[in-house]
């Protein structure tokens, strides 16, 4: 194998593998769901001795349809202002349908903060509890006469809605915004005020179109859908094509675990504490999906009162904080297979920021490490390039010769490494080692949040967003250019060609990179051309050439 295949093996080797680990993320078709088990109405004692049926506590019992559209545009809506959201609550379900973070900018427009929960994508946070009479998502609540705000020096903001009263049973829904936390605690507090004793469960679900997030890169997907985590199941991912061909895998009925909406940079998740729960997924409208738990509430006697209550996170996937919010909720930062190589990566760039406190100049100190690791490799890669390189012209003379016999041109060949003592496949093992780490680096560069609107220098002052002038994939072009020049070119015509094209298709790619990974490409190519330059003149310069 000469040098110009063996640079068109590793470029087709990467491509290969960046395309299985995008098939990967994409997910392979789920089984096929089993339906929930149809539970038996319960018989909760009554005074009196007599009882009153529980509906079945299963997806099927929570409306389905989301509220008429003209019902949720004229519902009352209440703003909520922390100081990390302004939150929006409408009448309409006590939903919570915007969230905006104030510390976060908007994809590509630093006067605007970033929303989450919204209508465009009619993405929102619904509650609700299953039973005869009681307040779903769909009923009219009664929301404060005035807008909320957290002042200085508050700790914690409750906000709390008051539904109709059904058979004597009062419902209040309250939010808990916390100072500092992206955890927002929603109670249920349930007074039973009729003759019969209750024992509701409560329903928490995530709905949303099935479509992509704005400023989503279709060069560089990320996946955007429901997740789930168990004990038992661990993390897994549902497509929303899956959920509406009803093939998506749910965990079903567990005593652990939390749901999430996942997307990239962000997610939101429910995250039930101790006790029994069941998960459920199901298209609930045209493109609309519905992720949630439901959770049982402790009978409520007459004349008792009941509460129950769940944690909803939403926010930034900043992974030093998730893993605190619940167990297993750091995976929704997903690097795939690769998350064994990716984890510990993201963990030195991060300790590199803490000191540098920049991470532009943190990103460049973490390819240095990574090129120095693997300095052995790349040298022994380098060394069996290079002297293919001085035996170019030795081989072209022996294709020239023995061009219409190619047993004999093999033959000359192999005699001609032989003597040299060059090994043709020798550059080939230590850069397939190095693939993996490099293809880590690239998924842990695109999906850390910390890098939004984080500058660098000049010119680059959101190192997750491209380029504004394209300075950097150009300057990344020409290392790519310079690379290509310190190896001969191919004496295949067509092959040549190739390589002289290679730079100009990555800079195409490139120019809709972020700026944080083009950097990173940039800076390991200029010191994979120091090396190489190095090398070269030292094979040179030890004769090879001559003899």
């Amino acid at each position: 194998m000469d040098n110009q295949r063996l640079i068109l093996f590793v470029i087709f080797s990467f491509s290969l593998v960046m395309l299985w680990d995008a098939w990967q993320r994409q997910g392979t078709p789920g089984q096929v769901a089993s339906p929930p088990a149809a539970t038996a109405p319960v018989a909760a004692p009554a005074a009196g001795g007599s009882a009153a049926p529980v509906p079945v506590p299963t997806a099927e019992t929570i409306p389905s349809a989301a509220a008429p559209a003209a019902a949720v545009d004229s519902a009352a809506r209440l703003a909520v202002t922390t100081d990390l959201f302004v939150a929006e609550v409408s009448a309409q379900g006590g939903d919570l349908t915007r969230l905006e973070f104030r510390a976060h900018k908007a994809t590509g427009d630093q006067d605007s903060n970033f929303v989450l929960f919204e209508a465009k994508h009619a993405y929102a946070a619904q509650s609700g509890l299953i039973g005869a009479g009681l307040p779903t998502h769909k009923t009219v609540w009664q929301l404060p006469a005035s807008p909320l705000q957290m002042k200085d020096g508050e700790q914690e903001l409750r906000l709390r809605l008051t539904a109709p009263a059904a058979d004597g049973v009062q419902v209040a829904k309250t939010y808990v915004f916390k100072r500092g936390s992206y955890l927002i605690d929603v109670e249920y507090e349930i007074a039973n005020g009729g003759a019969a004793a209750i024992a509701p469960h409560a329903y928490f679900q995530l709905t949303r179109d099935g479509q992509a997030p704005e400023g989503a890169n279709a060069m560089m997907s990320t996946f955007t859908g429901p997740a789930f985590y168990t004990d038992a199941e661990k993390f897994q991912k549902a497509e929303f094509g899956d959920v509406a061909n009803k093939k998506a895998k749910v965990p079903g009925k567990t005593d652990n675990g939390w749901v999430a909406m996942v997307q990239h940079y962000f997610v939101a998740g429910w995250l039930p504490g101790a006790g029994e729960r069941e998960f459920f997924l199901r298209e609930v409208g045209k493109d609309l999906y519905a992720a949630g738990v439901i959770v049982p509430v402790a009978q409520i006697a007459p004349g008792a009162s009941g509460k129950v209550a769940v944690p909803l996170y939403a926010g930034p996937q900043e992974q030093d904080k998730l893993a605190q919010v619940a167990p297993g909720f750091d995976l929704v930062v997903d690097y795939g297979w690769l998350t064994v190589v990716a984890a510990p990566l993201f963990w030195v760039l991060q300790w590199l920021h803490g000191f540098i406190g920049n991470w532009g100049w943190a990103i460049i100190a973490l390819t240095v490490l990574i090129k120095g690791a693997f300095f052995p490799l790349s040298a022994a890669s380098y060394k069996s390039m290079a002297k293919m390189r001085v035996l170019t012209p030795k081989l072209q003379k022996l294709k020239e010769t023995y061009g219409d016999d190619k047993q004999r041109l093999n033959q000359e060949m192999m005699e001609m490494y032989k003597k040299e003592k060059v090994n043709p496949l020798g550059g080939c093992l230590p850069i397939l080692v190095q693939i993996p780490v490099f293809i880590a680096l690239y998924w842990v560069l695109m999906g850390t949040v910390e890098m939004r609107g984080a500058p660098w220098v000049g010119w680059i002052t959101d190192l997750s967003t491209k380029d504004p002038y394209f300075v950097m994939p150009l300057i990344m072009g020409a290392t790519m250019f310079i690379q290509t020049k310190l190896n001969p070119a191919p004496p295949d015509p067509m092959q040549a060609k190739i390589m002289m094209m290679m730079p100009i298709v990555f800079t195409g790619m490139f120019l809709f990179f972020p700026a944080g990974l083009v950097l990173y490409w940039t800076v390991n190519n200029v010191l994979s051309i120091a090396q190489q330059w190095q090398v070269n003149r030292m094979i040179e310069a030890s004769g090879l050439k001559a003899k």
